[in-house]
């Protein structure tokens, strides 16, 4: 009589992986309502994991208590890309022995982002594993990229166990895989995209990258609330979370990162998408500033900083009289509770009647702040749109508005002139209390330090 083993069914949160014999309504360990989807595991065989080494489960490395005195340390090798944004996002460049994981929009550009990369990188031999697109599809876009390489393979498969055999033969310097959700292990049982199967082939390829010191990509799939797709144990088990994100309406791309255990978390990188790939964008404020040749009211200019960059952005304001009784508070790119709090400092303290207008913001080149020093820039847009009295086009601003209507400091402020000097701007609008321990006679811009929101009104109106 032969013997089957037993297959049984576990209960998998969607979110965070944990595992329960039955299906909860909410996830014990994350909170999360509606989560758990049923699949197939099979435990009662004992199995090897699948290894790129003559699956042996052995590992070379010998583990033993040691004194962090004795731990020695050194600079990761890094591989540096043609791609400065990238290197940039990756805190340098690309770390040996790496796991990073890309997360983005269907359509952004994902893939043509890190196939153009890979075909850049001549000195080194790349393997690209795809899971979604065929040889051919791969191979319009390159021609499309008009790049070659001749160190560049392609591989279009699904098992891990048959990734893990034409590695060991072509034995690559990079992988990448497009994308995690659809690999598969044969040792799960469950579907390819489930939390179980994205879990045990990350981690598959994490033994594979930290054993043989080679850099790997996840490309991955966001559910519709913007995160990546899979368990939430997997942003933990990568070294490094990109998140790949635009306005599918804009030609411009964002590459901003996550989490880098190589870096810090405050880079982006900043693209332009053209007919033959993404283009980097080394001066990105000329790009966010609207070449306009008429003065017109409600436009303002904000000093602004996106990590280590800074960054040049128009803030576009519109007031107009309410007609519906009720007046609307629409933002695009800027928070639209930060808005109403500005608006109530206006109201406030400078005695500005907005309860009875409607209000639009806008941030123009379809990009999204978040820095508090670009308050000032919005308080004087709508300031300007409520007048109809249109701001110089050679002044910025840089500044946090506080709740008693004080201008607060910002960091960095240094760098901010600097790039408004850099751009041509003749004035620029700081905090009062920024002036401490900082040499402004090195720049040739005009630096106007203002404490309240009065004093601004005053000095511009």
């Amino acid at each position: 009589m032969k013997i089957m083993s037993k297959i049984r069914t576990a209960f998998f949160c969607q979110n965070c992986g944990y595992e329960s014999a039955k299906w909860n309504g909410k996830c014990p360990s994350c909170g999360e309502w509606n989560t758990f989807v049923e699949e197939r595991v099979l435990k009662d065989i004992p199995h090897k994991q699948a290894d790129w080494k003559n699956n042996d489960t052995t590992s070379p490395r010998t583990h033993k208590i040691i004194n962090l005195a004795e731990v020695v340390t050194k600079d990761e090798e890094r591989i540096l890309t043609p791609d400065n944004e990238l290197n940039r996002v990756l805190g340098g460049g690309i770390v040996a022995g790496s796991l990073v994981l890309v997360g983005g929009e269907p359509g952004i550009g994902k893939s043509t982002l890190f196939l153009q990369n890979a075909l850049q990188l001549k000195h080194i031999k790349t393997l690209y594993i795809s899971g979604e697109e065929s040889e051919q599809q791969i191979k319009m876009r390159a021609d499309r990229i008009q790049n070659s390489n001749e160190q560049f393979y392609l591989l279009t498969e699904t098992s891990t166990q048959t990734i893990f055999q034409e590695i060991k033969k072509l034995q690559p310097q990079l992988v990448i895989v497009d994308s995690i959700q659809t690999l598969h292990s044969p040792f799960i049982e469950s579907a390819p995209g489930s939390v179980s199967q994205i879990r045990e082939t990350t981690a598959e390829l994490q033994r594979f990258a930290k054993e043989s010191n080679t850099p790997v990509f996840l490309i991955g799939h966001i559910t519709k609330d913007g995160s990546i797709a899979g368990p939430k144990v997997l942003e933990h088990m990568v070294d490094t979370v990109l998140q790949f994100e635009g306005d599918q309406h804009y030609a411009y791309r964002i590459l901003r990162t996550i989490k880098n255990r190589f870096g810090s978390t405050a880079e982006l990188g900043i693209y332009e998408m053209t007919g033959t790939g993404l283009r980097q964008v080394t001066n990105p404020s000329e790009i966010l500033i609207s070449q306009r040749e008429d003065l017109l009211s409600g436009v303002a200019i904000a000093a602004t900083m996106e990590g280590m960059r800074p960054l040049l952005v128009e803030v576009q304001a519109l007031v107009t009289q309410s007609v519906y009784g009720t007046p609307q508070r629409t933002a695009t790119g800027f928070d639209l509770r930060r808005l109403q709090l500005l608006l109530a400092v206006l109201e406030k303290r400078g005695g500005f009647h907005f309860g009875v207008k409607d209000v639009f913001l806008n941030i123009a080149g379809g990009i999204r702040v978040e820095d508090p020093a670009i308050d000032l820039a919005v308080l004087c847009a709508l300031l300007s749109s409520y007048e109809d009295n249109a701001i110089s086009p050679k002044i910025c601003f840089s500044g946090e508005v506080g709740l008693s209507g004080e201008i607060r400091a910002v960091n960095r402020i240094e760098q901010r002139i600097a790039e408004a000097e850099k751009l041509g701007f003749e004035k620029i609008f700081i905090s009062r209390y920024n002036k401490k321990g900082i040499d402004f006679s090195k720049f040739h811009i005009e630096v106007i330090a203002v404490g309240r929101v009065e004093e601004v009104y005053q000095r511009l109106f």
